[in-house]
This record gives structure tokens, sequence and C-alpha cells, in this order.
């Protein structure tokens, strides 16, 4: 019996170190479970942080992607415009440019009705003073004019019958020649005052 008291003692002894590695072994699993949990909670905590941050990124993603949508729109309005713009702007400019020219034409066809005007005005101006110098001659000529008709009126008025009967003597015929050469006299001083143009 002592035998197996003892028996019993060393089986005791030895569930008792058995039992108190189990319970040392079991407090470690305890605490590796203590802390297994904990870090579960930790990383869960992460997780749902993380989570949350996902959820933030994606809203402020969904945010940025509807203003790169209203900027890109906003973009194309803006290049609508400049285009419309520079449409504008290059048919206003070619209007222009058809109005000028037009306007050249215009200036062109001006310049030259001018110039055949300023041609006509010339040459009249020259006609005119031309005319203006032959109305001087022509009235100071009629002035000459007059004067050798009314001479000859006074010589005439002096003719008498006796006269012309001396004048058409056959037989000497020499108051004749007189006459005649008093005749082409006159003839010349009028033919000196004829106007020639």
């Amino acid at each position: 019996m002592k035998r197996h008291l003892l028996t019993v003692a060393v089986v005791l002894s030895s569930l008792a170190s058995v039992e108190a590695r189990a319970d040392a072994e079991s407090d470690k699993l305890r605490e590796a479970l203590r802390s297994a949990t904990a870090q579960t909670r930790s990383l869960e905590d992460q997780r749902s942080a993380l989570q949350a941050k996902v959820a933030d990124a994606e809203r402020e993603k969904a945010a940025l992607t509807s203003q790169i949508a209203a900027a890109k729109a906003q973009v194309k309005e803006v290049e609508k415009t400049h285009r419309e713009a520079v449409d504008e702007f290059n048919q206003r400019l070619e209007d222009r440019n058809q109005t000028l020219e037009k306007w050249k034409g215009a200036y062109e066809e001006a310049a030259t009705v001018a110039r055949t005007k300023d041609g006509e005005r010339a040459k009249f101006e020259g006609e005119a003073i031309a005319y203006k110098a032959s109305t001087k001659s022509c009235v100071a000529k009629n002035g000459q004019l007059m004067k050798v008709g009314r001479e000859l009126l006074r010589r005439y008025e002096g003719v008498s019958f006796g006269d012309i009967a001396v004048i058409n003597e056959p037989l000497m015929g020499a108051r004749r020649v007189e006459v005649q050469n008093i005749l082409q006299d006159y003839d010349d001083k009028l033919l000196e005052q004829k106007v020639i143009q």
C-alpha cells in the first residue's frame, strides 16, 4: 500500500505538475486568445476606419468625377462659344473685305470719272480762254470793219453823177484805175479783219 500510495502520490504529483503545466498552457492560450481577440478587434477597427476612408474616397471620387464632367461640359461650351466667335469674326472680316473691295471699285470709278471731268474741265477752260481771246479779236476786228464800212459809206455818199460819168469814161480810164485802186485798198482792209478759226 505504501507503494501504491507512493505511486498515487507520484501520479498525483505528476498530475499536479501536468495540471500546473496545463494551467500554464491554458493561461498562455487564454493570453494568446485575448491577444488575438484584441488584435482582431484592432483589425476590425482598422478595417472599419479603412472602409470609412474608402467610402469617403469613393464619395470624393464621385464628386470629382462630377466636377470633371461639369468642367468638360464647360470646356466644350467655351470651345463652342470660341468657335462661334471666331466664325463670326471671320465672317465679319470677309464682309468687311468685300465692302472694302466694293469701296475700292467705287473709288477707282469715281477717280476715273474725276480724272475725266478734270480733263474735260481743262479742255473747256482752254477752249474758254481761246474763245475769250477769239472774241476779243473778233470784237477788235469788228470795230475795224465798222470803221472801214463807215469810211466806205462816207466816200460813197460823196460820189456824184459826174464822178460816175468820169469813172465810166471809155477813152482815158484814168479815173477808173484810181477807183479800182481805192476799191482794192478797201478789199485788203476788209480781208485783214476777216476772222480765221
